[in-house]
């Protein structure tokens, strides 16, 4: 079921946006060549705990996926990993590629974003692949407006995608957000326009493409969650909670 919001709660929304934006905005300047994902994790969770924040993903367990709770504040997925990646005793190093998801609620709201960053010296692979995803979130956000489809979404990112000669992995997308972090509907990352749902003022969803450099296979890690490119190319991910209203659009997690 999709949940239609007021604009007077769409404004309610504005305060988790924002504190998820600056969550991101602090873990992408931490992001330095040694240091351990599981200090960032940390910072995340005294952040959530200064805020009267609460994290969507340490208890956070779907039907069907990972082993356990997810047990972690945020995603911290390294090169070949690209998304659910769950921090561990890993300690940066120059030219990684980093993706961080975050995802928290407050005052009974939910924001979802994501950035990806290379670590230290430049990696030339990692910047284009974080251009695409991007480009295609920029597009993707374009493409969401009042009366249009969920497939001109999926169209918009498909399209970037292909202009950097990248195939795109369906399985996983965007997403509506509201009370909880994954709602309906289902936004492919790729798809034909004008088919699917139409975009009404009112819902709120998580638009988040993300690809891999030279497949569009997924693995899954021993430890039922993280998922890696399946040939161990780079990846990259970016995403942005959306509001669709009677006028457009506003990017509730925009920094």
């Amino acid at each position: 079921m999709i949940e239609l919001k007021t604009p007077a709660e769409i404004e309610a929304m504005r305060p988790a946006g924002r504190f998820v934006a600056d969550v991101l905005a602090a873990l992408k300047a931490s992001a330095k060549v040694g240091v351990n994902l599981l200090e960032l994790d940390a910072l995340a969770a005294r952040m959530i705990k200064e805020a009267g924040a609460v994290s969507c993903y340490v208890d956070y367990e779907p039907a069907g996926f990972g082993k356990g709770p997810f047990g972690y504040s945020l995603c911290t997925s390294v090169n070949d990993a690209v998304l659910h990646g769950k921090p561990f005793d890993y300690v940066l190093r120059d030219g990684d590629v980093l993706s961080v998801d975050f995802a928290a609620s407050l005052n009974g709201w939910v924001a979802d974003a994501a950035v990806t960053v290379v670590v230290g010296r430049e990696n030339a692979e990692g910047e284009r692949l974080i251009r695409a995803t991007e480009e295609a979130l920029a597009a993707g956000i374009a493409a969401a407006q009042p009366g249009a489809k969920t497939g001109d979404i999926s169209h918009a990112i498909g399209e970037v995608a292909r202009s950097y000669g990248l195939t795109v992995n369906l399985e996983f997308g965007g997403h509506g957000v509201g009370h909880t972090m994954h709602e309906d509907p289902h936004i492919s990352n790729d798809g034909r326009p004008g088919r699917g749902l139409k975009l009404l003022p009112g819902m709120v969803v998580a638009i988040e493409p993300w690809f891999m450099s030279t497949t569009n296979r997924l693995r899954t890690d021993r430890d039922g969650w993280t998922l890696r490119s399946a040939d161990g190319s780079l990846t990259a991910h970016s995403e942005h909670t959306v509001a669709i209203t009677e006028t457009g659009n506003i990017v509730l997690t925009a920094p």
